[in-house]
């Protein structure tokens, strides 16, 4: 599981850095569209809903994960 200072760490990223977000949870590729998504002013918004959106999945897909190697 992720610690407190990695959450603080991704959520901050996901707030100012939306594209860099995508790359920390390994998706290179989508981090690249967001960044162009991010370059415009108006997109900065969109870029940063979706960054908090795909975090908050790849952390239950990460307890999901978890949970079905135990067996639960």
């Amino acid at each position: 599981m992720l610690d407190d200072s990695m959450r603080f760490y991704l959520f901050n990223n996901a707030l100012f850095l939306p594209w860099l977000t995508f790359f920390t949870i390994g998706r290179p590729v989508v981090g690249v569209i967001c960044l162009i998504l991010q370059i415009t002013i108006i997109g900065w918004i969109p870029a940063t809903i979706w960054s908090v959106y795909a975090l908050g999945q790849y952390k239950t897909d990460k307890i999901e994960y978890a949970l079905n190697k135990k067996g639960i």
